[in-house]
Formats: C-alpha cells, structure tokens, sequence
C-alpha cells in the first residue's frame, strides 16, 4: 500500500479536481463547494501526516466518511459512473484510513 501522506494527498487533488471541473461544465456550486471543502480536508490531512503532526489520519478519515455519505447513495439511486467513481475513492480512503486509525496509528 502506499503511504497514507500520498493517498490523501491524492484523493484530495481528485476530489477538488473534480468539484472545480464540475462547476466549470455545469455551474453547479454545490460541486465545487463540496468537492473543495472534502479534497481540503484530504490535502490537510495528508499534510498533517507528512509532517508528522496529530490528527492527520482522522482529518483524511473525516474526509472520507464526507465523500462516501454524499456519494453512495448518489450512485445507488442514479446508477451513474461520477457518483459510482466517488464512492470507490471514498471508499477507498474509508478502508485505508479506517484501518489506520483502528490500528492506533493518529499521525
């Protein structure tokens, strides 16, 4: 597995990637409003990890426990691949930072 630094990091630059693409093609600002809030809350935690400072795997587990509550169901009543695509980043990150925090690995 990667290092938990970059996977946030990562799942970050996805999520406000995608929650600025899709305020340019659709206007929506509930895109880019929940899709930069989540992928800030990765990027600081995958800072936080990198640096080695508290709280970083809880504020990426955060992020993701965000992203799967919006996007799971989304993608069970729509069956459409956007929501379906968040939901395996989501959980993806339920799964690495969950079983990072269960382990008592905070930082």
């Amino acid at each position: 597995m990667a290092p938990l630094d970059n996977i946030a990091l990562v799942l970050g630059t996805l999520t406000a990637g995608g929650g600025i693409t899709g305020f340019v093609r659709t206007g929506s600002i509930p895109s880019i409003a929940a899709g930069v809030t989540v992928g800030t809350l990765y990027i600081l935690g995958g800072l936080r990890l990198r640096n080695k400072a508290s709280y970083g795997v809880e504020l990426a587990l955060l992020a993701s426990i965000l992203l799967a509550g919006s996007s799971i169901p989304r993608a069970i009543r729509s069956g459409k691949p956007l929501p379906a695509g968040l939901s395996i980043l989501a959980t993806y990150g339920l799964w690495a930072f969950g079983t990072a925090w269960s382990k008592g690995r905070t930082n």
